[in-house]
């Protein structure tokens, strides 16, 4: 079994270090080192990644709350220069708390604890297992990462610098400072359809078509000529049926 692993860290030196670890354990497969948290986060929220070996102490989004973010199957091993947190990295599920300067014996020591537990559980390694269905996105808002269902995405309006999300049962959308190119890279081709150069709709859930808008309870999305055919097709090659006025 070979564990596809991440290493995340503010210090390039312990990057570098921890990275290089990682090259030389036969089962091991470095996927990514980075700088911060919201980088790995990037690498890490598709489940890709069986192991993340993590800095506590970062700016920003740190350590443990990256950890409490991570896809139910990774795992953590906390690489930090402080003790105290032992207690609260194993609130988290870690497998392991590393103490830097961190040694390759113990390195090793904790891969193997990580890889013994993959193989006792039967969990399947990312390079083993088939990619599951996207069924949810975190956007940052508000100097945080926010978990959206896709369920309750029902269509997204961008503005100059940010987006507005729009969800069901809920009358405030979620705003998020981020362009409409790089949400609409993160969400499903075959659930969401890009209708107007400012909107995003996602048609299972608008009510019907009229006059040349989506309609989603008294709300009007406009289709413009140029994505008119674009939303055409896909609600042909997906087989939505939806009634039009």
């Amino acid at each position: 079994m070979i564990l596809a692993s991440i290493v995340v860290d503010d210090e390039p030196l312990a990057v570098e270090l921890m990275a290089g670890y990682v090259r030389k354990t036969p089962f091991l497969e470095l996927k990514g080192a980075y700088y911060s948290a919201a980088e790995a986060f990037e690498a890490l929220k598709d489940g890709n990644a069986d192991l993340l070996f993590c800095d506590i102490q970062m700016p920003g989004l740190n350590g443990m709350e990256l950890a409490r973010m991570l896809p139910e199957r990774t795992r953590v091993i906390f690489t930090t220069a402080y003790s105290s947190y032992a207690v609260e990295g194993y609130r988290v599920n870690a497998l392991d708390y590393l103490v830097k300067p961190v040694s390759y014996t113990d390195f090793l020591e904790s891969a193997s604890k990580a890889l013994k537990w993959f193989e006792i559980t039967g969990k399947d390694s990312a390079q083993e297992r088939k990619p599951g269905a996207l069924s949810a996105i975190f956007v940052k808002t508000d100097y945080r990462l926010l978990r959206l269902e896709l369920d309750d995405i029902m269509y997204i309006e961008g503005l100059k610098d940010y987006v507005r999300i729009w969800l069901r049962d809920r009358q405030e959308p979620v705003l998020s400072l981020m362009s409409m190119k790089a949400l609409e890279e993160q969400l499903p081709e075959d659930r969401f359809v890009r209708v107007h150069r400012s909107y995003i709709i996602q048609p299972s859930a608008m009510s019907y078509i009229e006059r040349g808008r989506v309609v989603f309870g008294k709300v009007r999305v406009p289709v413009s000529d140029t994505y008119r055919q674009e939303l055409q097709d896909f609600l042909e090659k997906h087989s939505i049926l939806l009634q039009t006025k």
